[in-house]
C-alpha cells in the first residue's frame, strides 16, 4: 500500500507530523480519526519516515521485526508503567538490552518523538508496519484515559491469543501439506522417470495399448518435453493469483472464498469471528466508544468479508440502531452468538459478553482443529487410491493383456 505525510492536530490542539501506510486518503483520515487526531493535510509520498539509515542492501539483510517483538515490548512496558518508571526512561532502558536491533532502532525513534514534544500513540503511528491500527487506538485510549499501563497489559494478552491461533491453525495444515507436496513430487517422479522406461517396453508390443495407458504416456512425454512450460504456467498462475488478491475487489473475493471452503472454512470463519470479539471486547472495556471500536476492530480481523460485514454494523450503530439488530443483519453470527449479544446489550456488560462469545469461537476452533486430521485422513486415503490405481492399471494393464495373449497360443 502507499504512504501518506499528514499533519494532524491533536485534543490539546498541538500540531503532528508524521507518514503512515493506507489504501487512499480517504482510508488515512479515517486511520487518524480512529486514534484522536483531526487530519489537517495529507499528501502521498514515496516512502516512509522510519528513522533507518544504510543502502538497499542494508535494508535487505537487516533484522525482521517479528510480532513477539511487539508482543515482548508491550509486557515489558506493563511492568515498568505499573512500577511508576516513566515512559522516556523505560523506552530507554528497552532500547539498550533490544536483541533485536532493528526493533531498537524503532524504540530510539519513539523516544526521539517523545523528545520532540509527540504523544506515543502519534509515535508509534510512523511505524505502521511495526504498530497496528488497532495497537495504536488502544495506546491513545490508555493516554486519553490514564489507565496506559492496563492497556499494555491488555494488548499483550490479546497477541498472546492471535499468536496462539496462529500456531494452531499451522499445526492443523502442517500435515495435509506435507501430504500434497508429497503427492505432487511423487507425480513428478512416475512421469519423469517410471513411465518413460515402460514406455520402451511397450514399444516393442507392436500392439495397440490401451486408452489409459496411452493417456498416461501423454501426459508423461508432455511434462518431459514442457516441463519449462508447465512451471512457467504455475509460476504465472501464482503471481497472478497475489496480484489479484492485492486489489481490493480480488481480496474480497477470495476472503469471502475461504469461508466457504470445506473442512477449513468453518475454522477460518470461527477463529476471524473470536477475534473480532476478543477485540471487541478489548476496546469496549477500555472505554472506547462502540462505533469507533467497531471501526477499528474492523481493521485488525484479516478478512475483507468479515470486515465489511463489522463496518456495516458500524453503520446501523451510528444510525441508531441496536447492535443485535445490526449482527443479526449481517448473517455471520450464529443465534447462540446473538442471544449473548442481546443479553450483553441489555444488561450493559456487553464487553464481558463478547470476551464469552471469543472464548466459546475459541474453544470450537481448537476442537475443530484437533480433529481435522482425522477428517482429512479418508479424504488423502481415497486419493492416494485412485492415485495408485491409475497408475497400476495404466502402467501394468499391457503387460497383463500380453501374458494372456502368451497363454492363449
Amino acid at each position: 500500500m502507499p504512504y501518506f505525510a499528514y499533519k494532524a492536530r491533536n485534543a490539546r490542539g498541538e500540531l503532528l507530523s508524521g507518514v503512515l501506510e493506507s489504501a487512499d486518503t480517504n482510508a488515512a483520515a479515517d486511520q487518524l480519526l480512529s486514534t484522536g487526531v483531526t487530519p489537517v493535510d495529507i499528501a502521498q509520498t514515496s516512502k516512509p519516515a522510519t528513522g533507518k539509515d544504510g543502502g538497499v542492501m542494508a535494508r535487505l539483510f537487516e533484522e525482521k521485526i517479528r510480532p513477539i517483538d511487539v508482543q515482548l515490548f508491550s509486557r515489558q512496558m506493563y511492568t515498568l508503567l505499573k512500577s511508576g518508571v516513566p515512559i522516556f526512561r523505560g523506552l530507554a532502558g528497552l532500547q539498550e538490552s533490544a536483541i533485536n536491533k532493528s526493533f531498537g532502532k524503532v524504540l530510539q525513534d519513539l523516544r526521539e518523538s517523545l523528545d520532540a514534544g509527540r504523544e506515543l500513540s502519534a509515535s508509534m503511528r510512523r511505524h505502521p508496519d511495526v504498530f497496528s491500527a488497532f495497537y495504536v487506538s488502544m495506546v491513545r485510549v490508555g493516554e486519553m484515559t490514564g489507565r496506559l499501563d492496563e492497556i499494555f497489559l491488555r494488548l499483550f494478552n490479546h497477541m498472546e491469543f492471535e499468536r496462539e491461533m496462529r500456531e494452531r491453525v499451522k499445526s492443523a495444515t502442517r500435515y495435509p501439506l506435507f501430504v500434497a507436496i508429497a503427492i505432487v513430487i511423487a507425480l513428478a517422479v512416475v512421469n519423469i522417470f517410471v513411465i518413460p522406461a515402460f514406455t520402451n517396453v511397450y514399444a516393442n508390443f507392436k500392439a495397440e495399448l490401451p486408452l489409459m495407458t496411452r493417456a498416461l504416456i501423454a501426459v508423461s512425454n508432455f511434462t518431459v518435453h514442457y516441463w519449462p512450460v508447465l512451471l512457467a504456467i504455475v509460476a504465472g498462475g501464482l503471481i497472478g493469483f497475489r496480484l489479484y488478491i492485492g486489489t481490493p475487489a480480488g481480496r474480497f473475493k477470495w476472503d469471502r472464498l475461504r469461508l466457504r471452503m470445506p473442512l477449513a472454512g468453518s475454522i477460518i470463519h470461527k477463529g476471524t469471528l473470536a477475534r473480532f470479539a476478543r477485540s471487541f471486547s478489548l476496546a469496549s472495556r477500555s472505554g472506547v466508544p462502540v462505533v469507533q471500536a467497531l471501526s477499528t476492530v474492523a481493521k485488525v480481523v484479516d478478512n475483507a468479508y468479515l470486515a465489511s460485514r463489522i463496518e456495516q454494523m458500524r453503520d446501523g450503530v451510528e444510525r441508531g440502531e441496536s447492535v443485535l439488530r445490526t449482527a443479526t443483519t449481517t448473517g455471520v453470527f450464529t443465534p447462540i452468538v446473538l442471544q449473548m449479544i442481546a443479553v450483553g446489550e441489555e444488561t450493559g456488560e456487553i464487553d464481558d459478553l463478547m470476551d464469552e462469545v471469543g472464548g466459546m469461537y475459541e474453544r470450537e476452533v481448537e476442537y475443530e482443529i484437533k480433529t481435522l486430521s482425522a477428517r482429512i485422513e479418508p479424504i488423502l486415503l481415497v486419493c492416494l487410491g485412485v492415485l495408485v490405481l491409475v497408475l497400476a492399471l495404466g502402467i501394468f494393464l499391457p503387460i497383463w493383456d500380453l501374458g494372456k495373449a502368451a497363454f492363449s497360443r
